[in-house]
């Protein structure tokens, strides 16, 4: 046996020690204080995670406002949560999908659609500020499953590409159509100012929109 393995100089210390402070607990191995400190981390972790639950089991009691809006030529009589966003309304209260929400916060342009026929960024907009308006969106471009001319343009000109911010890019364009049925490519610069593109394709965007009013491209 190691003859370092029983001091009885140092028990006698300990036990004399223990006798003076005997509430005193002993210093925690390495091994159970990690052992406590995990259990602890786990602890905050589930009251962390908990804590939105609970926020949204009181969704029930948000205030709610009837509304009447036309969307794409359709009525719709609807209740919705004074906090909804028209973009909210749009797509997971009526399910026109085409509204896409990229920056949520008014800078991208993705979630563009016409109000009263003027563009404005549906995420930003309250639903009950849209009672009695008229909203129309992408999906209300297209009739009879023809896209129009400046649909066309976007598809000849290879405008889309990946396709996410062309949703909101449509309806601005469309509004400029409709007040200036031939605009220039800086007008149209002008008018797509707010909608971002994340491809970097602006050139042929503003080539398709001044094509789609008869303008030269070239």
């Amino acid at each position: 046996m190691n003859s370092d393995s029983f001091d009885p100089a140092a028990q006698e210390q300990r036990q004399q020690q223990q006798a003076v402070e005997p509430d005193t607990p002993e210093s925690p191995s390495r091994r159970e204080f990690l052992e406590t400190t995990g259990a602890t981390v786990a602890a905050s972790t589930v009251v962390s995670f908990a804590t939105p639950a609970m926020a949204q089991s009181t969704d029930a009691a948000a205030p709610q406002t009837a509304i009447t809006v036309s969307v794409n030529g359709v009525q719709h009589e609807v209740e919705v949560e004074d906090r909804w966003t028209l973009a909210e309304l749009l797509r997971d209260g009526i399910g026109l999908t085409g509204t896409k929400i990229g920056c949520d916060r008014s800078e991208c342009g993705a979630c563009t659609v016409l109000m009263n026929g003027a563009p404005v960024y549906s995420c930003s907009q309250l639903a009950v500020w849209a009672d009695d308006a008229e909203i129309r969106t992408v999906e209300g471009l297209a009739q009879n499953g023809r896209l129009t001319p400046l649909q066309q343009a976007f598809v000849d000109n290879n405008a889309p590409q990946c396709g996410f911010c062309t949703s909101g890019q449509l309806m601005s364009a469309t509004a400029l159509l409709q007040a200036n049925p031939s605009p220039t490519a800086d007008e149209a610069r002008a008018a797509l100012v707010g909608n971002l593109c994340r491809c970097s394709n602006y050139n042929a965007i503003v080539e398709a929109v001044v094509a789609a009013g008869g303008g030269d491209t070239a």
